[in-house]
């Protein structure tokens, strides 16, 4: 289409604004981040104490690290794991559900159920719970229903409870994850509690549930981190615990908070270092002020709260520049692979309190 212009002065005016608008839409574009996938994720910097950090929140960096955290991961190890890519496919899709990294994790959760599940058998018990926890997770999230490779990891699940109604976990000294058997028990509540089409009402679920329950019930939790991990499966699953223990639970947990306004996973439990030396309980950090924040959420606490506000507050101001909130290990100064976890949990709580897409994205 041709345009003619009688006042060459318009013309330029024009000519103008229609290339100060390609270029500011040019320079979005270009501000925009590249998706991570498995070709081009380059795996995150050493996790330190000594990042500085960022100053003002941001979201994209947030996600951007999850996501290369989660997929460098997969990619180099081969596997999955409760402080990485485990957590991110239940903490990814609240921020995010079509992000591409989400579907490549989902997929390669899918796989051990239908590839290496039925030609070599699970690592290890905790495997097929976290997957089957994981994968449920995903799909309450998904809004579609109970997909047919969840429902096949979450059977699976009853087939390796004990008949003392609890679950041999994967105890290697570290964590507050691979400690003790009662980490696995949450989870395998939360599993159940996740799923939706009612499958924690199946004959084999609820079998299953009524033998944990009672192991529950016969067991204290070990720490308050897994009573807290319990204590949310309880919201979804009836019979572990009441309302009044719910509420003595999370007062326990917000009581821990820092001056500063966050709080510090070691302050959690009564965790044990390799080399003796004291955990770190006056320091905040991200799974610590993540954690509580999210699970109190969960719990029923509003996201006014006063408490949670300056949690809040902490998360935004504590992130790194890398996007991802340091959290140090309980077992030895070395990988703080923990970090990744805490990261996982602060973007939980931040869209728990409505703080994480009302925020800049930079």
């Amino acid at each position: 289409m041709n345009v003619r212009y009688s006042n060459p002065g318009m013309r330029r005016v024009v000519l103008g604004t229609v290339a100060f608008v390609l270029t500011s839409i040019t320079a979005i574009r270009a501000a925009e981040p590249t998706p991570v996938t498995l070709d081009n994720v380059v795996p995150p910097s050493a996790n330190s104490p000594d990042e500085p950090l960022l100053g003002a929140f941001s979201r994209a960096k947030a996600e951007h690290f999850l996501d290369s955290a989660a997929l460098a991961w997969q990619k180099n190890r081969n596997c999955m794991t409760c402080h990485t890519n485990y957590l991110y496919l239940m903490s990814r899709p609240e921020t995010d559900l079509e992000a591409p990294a989400v579907g490549v994790v989902r997929d390669y959760a899918e796989k051990l159920v239908t590839e290496r599940w039925e030609e070599k058998g699970p690592r290890w018990d905790a495997e097929v719970i976290m997957t089957a926890a994981v994968l449920a997770s995903h799909d309450a999230a998904q809004g579609q229903g109970l997909h047919p490779v969840t429902r096949k990891a979450l059977d699976r699940i009853w087939t390796v409870q004990r008949e003392d109604g609890g679950f041999s976990w994967k105890n290697c000294g570290w964590p507050p994850m691979e400690l003790d058997d009662y980490f696995g028990i949450a989870m395998v509540a939360l599993a159940a509690g996740f799923a939706p089409d009612d499958y924690q009402h199946t004959p084999a679920a609820k079998a299953g549930l009524e033998q944990l329950a009672r192991y529950v019930h016969e067991n204290e939790a070990p720490s308050l981190h897994h009573h807290a991990l319990l204590a949310w499966a309880s919201t979804r699953v009836d019979g572990l615990m009441n309302d009044e223990e719910r509420q003595t639970c999370v007062e326990a947990m917000l009581t821990l908070q820092h001056a500063d306004g966050g709080w510090g996973l070691a302050t959690l439990g009564d965790w044990k270092r390799q080399d003796g030396s004291p955990q770190d309980l006056d320091s905040s950090d991200g799974y610590g002020t993540g954690f509580v924040i999210f699970l109190a959420r969960q719990l029923g606490v509003p996201a006014n709260d006063p408490r949670l506000a300056h949690g809040v507050e902490w998360l935004k101001t504590h992130q790194r520049e890398s996007g991802r909130w340091f959290t140090r290990s309980l077992y030895k100064d070395n990988k703080h692979f923990l970090t990744h976890a805490g990261t996982a949990y602060a973007v939980m709580a931040l869209e728990a309190c409505d703080a994480f897409h009302n925020s800049p994205t930079e």
